[in-house]
């Protein structure tokens, strides 16, 4: 028997060659791993009703400034089944603008160190999502008694902010998201 190298190889759909650590905002989203389960509540009436784990995941999203210095908190929202927000990666340990603004727009997309290309870096996107995930699924499994339960899909979906534009726009789709979950593309149960 052969082995299929390209069978357990999961393509990646991070931007090759981006350093994920770099300053800036970044758009994401994570969705459990079974999105027909509404683990963390229900929309109604256009406003969002979360359950225990929805709150878990607010909390572990307030936290995150505590645990990583490098990370600025922007707008947040937690859906029946998946989250979005925007995250800022700032310069320097420590330092927290009041209110980030964008610079000029992202054009060279800089190579890979050797580190970066076995796995997200330190203080990256990457190792956000892969941390906020850990925590926030040991959490509810506690709750659930469902040791080692995934909740989480194995990926998550990001878009590096390049300007002013585009993070209003991202700001209020985020903002609007409980008001358009009938449908919404991740809702099952979606209006067409």
């Amino acid at each position: 028997m052969q082995y299929d190298h390209n069978k357990y190889h999961r393509r990646s759909v991070r931007l090759r060659g981006y350093d994920y650590s770099r300053p800036g905002a970044y758009f994401f989203t994570l969705c459990l791993e079974n999105k027909d389960e509404w683990l963390f509540g229900n929309v109604k009436h256009g406003e969002m009703q979360s359950t225990e784990f929805g709150n878990i995941v607010w909390d572990e999203w307030r936290r995150t400034p505590d645990m990583r210095c490098e990370m600025v908190l922007d707008s947040f929202v937690v859906m029946p089944n998946h989250i979005h927000g925007i995250i800022w990666i700032v310069s320097g340990r420590g330092i927290r603008p009041d209110a980030p603004t964008m610079h000029a727009p992202i054009h060279k997309i800089p190579t890979l160190t050797v580190a970066e290309k076995h796995g997200p870096s330190k203080r990256s996107l990457g190792a956000f999502a892969a941390g906020f995930k850990s925590i926030t699924t040991r959490r509810i499994n506690e709750i659930r008694q469902t040791p080692r339960v995934p909740v989480w899909q194995r990926n998550y979906n990001e878009h590096i902010i390049h300007n002013e534009g585009e993070l209003n726009r991202i700001r209020q789709y985020i903002a609007e998201n409980p008001a358009k979950w009938e449908r919404d593309k991740e809702n099952p149960n979606r209006l067409l």
